[in-house]
């Protein structure tokens, strides 16, 4: 049976779908030292997962810097604290690196917010979104696209929390790696897709129609113990 994909994932729909976790390695990068090794490994890989995160800030006035890179292999994930490293040569050799693709999502504002701290030329960069709608998925938020592909739920809430705080919670390091990790699944199962054509897009335009469309939800639901 073909994969079940829709242009447009209803938010309602996320309650019925299991969280996803993350059972790889997790480092933390705090030293300038640090990066150099972690980012000649990185280099060594075939394809690479990017985000980033900012210290939210709750007035007008105040702006944080991006306080952390977090880049992702099939399995490991180096989150490297950028309020404590800054940019060193190797992050910024990784970041120009036009070599090993790194896939990202709405990364033109990951990049912005990274030359705010330092300049640079970025290197082989991969946008999720524009590649997505190449299918016709138009809902391009991660958290939709990765259920809308594997059926199951990324957890947002640690996204609003202090990234520059001393030590990073288990939470916090979870939520930094699977977003940089999904960004390796969702670009690849993508490409399985448009090669075998193994999907059936189901086009909802209107509230409506996602309610008159449920039933076949249910049937997606149950692909997830079928395999991907």
């Amino acid at each position: 049976m073909k994969k079940i994909i829709y242009n447009r994932f209803a938010k309602e729909w996320m309650a019925e779908l299991p969280k996803v976790t993350y059972d790889k390695n997790i480092i933390v990068i705090v030293t300038p030292q640090q990066t150099e090794k972690a980012v000649d490994y990185l280099l060594s890989m075939p394809i690479l997962g990017v985000d980033t995160e900012t210290r939210p800030s709750f007035t007008r006035r105040q702006q944080f810097k991006c306080s952390l890179l977090q880049v992702a292999t099939h399995h490991n994930s180096f989150l490297f604290r950028l309020n404590y490293t800054g940019m060193t040569p190797a992050i910024l050799r990784l970041l120009e690196d036009k070599t090993v693709p790194k896939v990202g999502l709405s990364w033109h504002d990951d990049i912005m917010a990274l030359k705010r701290l330092r300049s640079f030329e970025p290197g082989y960069f991969i946008d999720l979104q524009d590649h997505m709608k190449e299918i016709g998925i138009q809902d391009l938020s991660l958290q939709k696209l990765y259920a809308n592909l594997f059926n199951e739920r990324i957890s947002k809430t640690e996204r609003l929390s202090n990234w520059e705080r001393d030590v990073l919670s288990e939470k916090q390091k979870q939520y930094a790696a699977i977003d940089a990790w999904a960004c390796i699944q969702l670009y690849e199962e993508l490409m399985r897709l448009k090669e075998t054509g193994d999907y059936e897009m189901h086009t909802l335009e209107m509230e409506l129609e996602i309610e008159e469309d449920f039933r076949i939800y249910e049937e997606l639901a149950t692909q997830k113990g079928k395999g991907r």
